[in-house]
């Protein structure tokens, strides 16, 4: 059985055209990467908890914000690691600059026995829909698509 992922596309008008809200992942394997490396902010879900609610903490938890809602559901997506994303919009606002992200524990550098702690998103910010296309990972582009405003 797959994974579920849960998550929210946060969105406001700038100037008369639509933004959104992105995260980039933190750790090293991301560190230099860009275009087609940012995502929503999204986690797994716990088994029976509703996908909502799950959108909701993985919100809270990948960038210290609540997401106001209305919610919007978007659909669902097949993602490349073979995870399902059910996936919301919300308008709402905040300071990328403010994010407080949880973290992780990863062997680095690989095969040391050290460990280091990293955050699961290392940067957020906003961007106009045409930007979106080129910043977010390819799999999540129907997202932008589904985002009826």
């Amino acid at each position: 059985m797959p994974v579920i992922s849960a998550g929210i596309l946060l969105h406001r008008q700038r100037s008369g055209s639509c933004e959104v809200f992105l995260v980039h992942p933190g750790g090293p394997f991301w560190a230099k990467k860009d275009a087609a490396a940012w995502s929503i902010p999204k986690g797994e879900c716990a088994a029976g908890e509703d996908p909502l609610v799950a959108a909701q903490r993985e919100f809270t938890e990948e960038t210290g914000f609540r997401a106001p809602g209305p919610f919007t559901p978007l659909g669902e997506i097949k993602l490349s690691s073979g995870k399902r994303l059910l996936a919301w919009s919300a308008p709402g606002d905040c300071d990328p600059a403010r994010i407080v992200s949880n973290t992780f524990r990863l062997e680095w550098p690989p095969r040391t026995g050290r460990f280091a702690e990293f955050p699961e998103i290392d940067r957020a910010a906003w961007f106009p829909l045409p930007v979106a296309a080129e910043k977010l990972h390819r799999s999540q582009l129907p997202l932008l698509s589904a985002l009826a405003l």
